[in-house]
């Protein structure tokens, strides 16, 4: 009988996290208030063994998915890709409209990312690409599948789930 093996790993660890400000425009010219969460991230590769038995080296992912982190860590993140708000970055300054609201916030302290909205599910999705990027540079062979979660509360998670193809 053939046994077919799938092989995954998992870092999920406390320190890969990044605390940060954001609010959510919704349809009708609806915007949240500005508020922040303590992230926590986490990732899932699947794959073939390697040489070593491993699908990937545990330390390399952690290091990868910390350097990703790291500069959203105390930022205000901003969707660039978000038509309902208008974004203009002037002497050392982002000013952010939507509607009548108006922020106003250091350029150094603002984080803008090209997704639609700052929504869990969009932090997951920017993250696994940034991700598959720093694996691709590696030349890393035999992943077949990254899932990324952000979790913005406890128990509150959004994932975002690649597969590699060729």
């Amino acid at each position: 009988m053939d046994v077919m093996r799938d092989y995954s790993i998992t870092v999920s660890k406390d320190y890969l996290v990044f605390a940060a400000g954001h609010f959510i425009t919704y349809g009708g010219g609806k915007c949240e208030s500005l508020h922040g969460h303590n992230y926590r991230a986490g990732v899932t590769v699947r794959g073939e063994l390697d040489e070593h038995a491993l699908v990937f080296d545990f330390v390399v992912l952690k290091r990868e998915l910390e350097a990703i982190l790291e500069p959203l860590d105390h930022r205000m993140l901003l969707p660039t890709d978000n038509s309902g708000l208008e974004i203009a970055t002037t002497d050392g300054t982002v000013e952010v409209r939507h509607g009548e609201r108006r922020y106003v916030f250091p350029e150094g302290d603002v984080v803008q990312l090209p997704i639609p909205n700052t929504t869990a599910e969009m932090l997951a999705s920017w993250i696994s690409d940034r991700l598959l990027e720093r694996l691709e540079e590696r030349g890393t062979t035999g992943v077949r599948e990254i899932e990324v979660e952000v979790e913005e509360s406890f128990g509150q998670s959004a994932f975002c789930r690649r597969s590699l193809v060729g």
